[in-house]
């Protein structure tokens, strides 16, 4: 038996029958990893000794009767997911030594459940980013073929997830930093609804579009992960207290009656970009007859305002990420530059040195937009642009129950193709963004492959807190072409 290609739900089956332990399960990833990230480049962090430890804990819990689902599973965090006792870099070189004194809510739950955690995986910089190019430590390569990038910033969670270097993991989305990275590893990466997963904890990027969620092997494990993260926690109080159902609902809904009655709604104007790679549109159009065949509705709807969606991210998510990055001075925590004359050059120098240029272009841009006789013109607009994004994707929900689109207008490129032009890579993600502007939950699913035989995700959308929608269109294209039993050779 391959361990490494089980599934969450596959492993708490066999753990809970006694058929392997997590100790064993446990010892197969650690020994995967060893025997390949030195290739891949998934991951930041390995701490082997802690996994062991959590691994013979959980085991004892199964002996005793007092396993949950995810008692003995061993799982990745992205590293900018807070871990007591464990470095926490966020993919910088300014918070290189940093190790927190507290969990992430997320990272707690997972504890609580007796998880394993085998360690902390590669991003961009602060989440800044679409390929994990910009860490300040290496860049991770796609599985699938290592001349390509993963995505990003969640790049090394879906990398990993990918290699079968631990049934599942977690990563941020900003603005598709999930789903992005999931569509080019060829997995199920899953953006939930803004509010429906504490963010206490996360290192923020930018704090109105920030979203924890899982990057999994299966609709069903994406699911789980996220029966067990999300809920009210009154450290965030960006929480929301809305109910909490179990999304597993969703796939026993596909199986009573597969989609019947659900309205599938394709947006004209994504249709009509220009840019759109033709193998990611012939992976589209097969979707659409997946979706029909089973027995969907097919509407057109319009979100008008997509053509200023990018203009309006790149100003509102730098304004919040050049706030969020003041704390990093070098005065309370994290990296200090030495040698300085005096405290605005060692404020100046820290920075310098400590953050990279994508971090720094971004700080500089959110500054300048905020600075004085700019903030009307430049986040104001935005923010009343987003506004109008917003009430697009309300009203295009009062026509249908999801949004269907591709995740990416191309499959992933090659490593180092778009570093020197930040304009083309801000536009990889054009057709996520809004999903977090509009603060909707969003997932990506295997739905075909390149000429080159690179991955290619469909994304689907639902309203706020309907996440229960995404999990059973998406179950049902999983279970409809297959993909997600298909793995790279390492």
């Amino acid at each position: 038996m391959d361990l490494h290609t089980l599934t969450v739900g596959g492993a708490r089956r066999l753990l809970d029958e006694k058929k392997i332990s997590s100790r064993e399960l446990t010892r197969v990833f650690l020994d995967r990893i060893a025997a390949h990230d030195d290739t891949i480049n998934s991951f930041l962090l390995v701490d082997a000794a802690d996994a062991m430890a959590r691994a013979d804990a959980a085991d004892r819990q199964i002996a005793a009767g007092n396993q949950t689902v995810f008692t003995g599973i061993p799982m990745a965090l992205k590293d900018l997911l807070c871990t007591r006792g464990m470095r926490t870099t966020c993919g910088s070189k300014i918070l290189d030594n940093f190790v927190p004194q507290y969990d992430a809510t997320v990272v707690a739950k997972l504890k609580q459940a007796h998880g394993v955690i085998l360690g902390k995986t590669n991003m961009d910089e602060f989440a800044m980013g679409s390929s994990t190019e910009n860490s300040a430590y290496f860049p991770t390569k796609n599985p699938w073929h290592l001349a390509y990038v993963p995505g990003g910033s969640s790049g090394g969670s879906a990398a990993a997830v990918a290699a079968q270097f631990c049934c599942a993991a977690l990563g941020t989305d900003t603005g598709g930093s999930i789903r992005q990275p999931a569509s080019h590893c060829g997995v199920v990466g899953l953006k939930p609804t803004y509010g429906r997963v504490s963010r206490y904890g996360l290192v923020s990027y930018a704090s109105s579009l920030d979203q924890i969620g899982p990057i999994a092997r299966s609709v069903e494990d994406a699911a789980l992960i996220l029966n067990l993260i999300a809920g009210h926690d009154p450290m965030d109080s960006t929480c929301a207290s809305q109910d909490v159902p179990d999304f597993t609902a969703g796939i026993a809904a596909f199986e009573k009656e597969g989609l019947k009655g659900m309205r599938v709604g394709i947006p004209k104007e994504y249709l009509g970009m220009e840019g759109i790679d033709p193998d990611v549109l012939a992976v589209f159009e097969n979707a659409v007859n997946v979706l029909t065949d089973l027995g969907a509705d097919i509407v057109e709807v319009s979100l008008p305002h997509t053509a200023y969606v990018v203009a309006a991210y790149y100003i509102i998510a730098p304004c919040e990420a050049s706030s969020n990055l003041a704390r990093f001075d070098g005065v309370k925590y994290g990296f200090r530059a030495h040698h300085a004359d005096d405290l605005i050059d060692m404020y100046k120098q820290t920075r310098s040195q400590g953050f990279g240029p994508e971090v720094q272009r971004r700080i500089i841009i959110g500054t300048y937009a905020l600075s004085a006789g700019y903030y009307d013109a430049y986040y104001g607009r935005a923010s009343q642009v987003r506004a109008l994004i917003m009430e697009d994707f309300s009203q295009a929900f009062d026509a249908c129950d999801i949004l269907l689109s591709p995740v990416a207008p191309t499959p992933a490129f090659r490593i180092g193709e778009k570093m020197d032009d930040p304009l083309t890579m801000y536009l990889t993600d054009i057709f996520t963004l809004s999903a977090n502007m509009a603060g909707v939950p969003g997932i990506s699913v295997p739905g075909g492959f390149s000429a080159d035989d690179l991955p290619i995700g469909i994304q689907m959308m639902a309203a706020r807190f309907d996440e229960l929608s995404l999990v059973r269109a998406g179950y049902g294209m999983e279970k409809s072409l297959g993909l997600n039993r298909l793995f790279p050779t390492l």
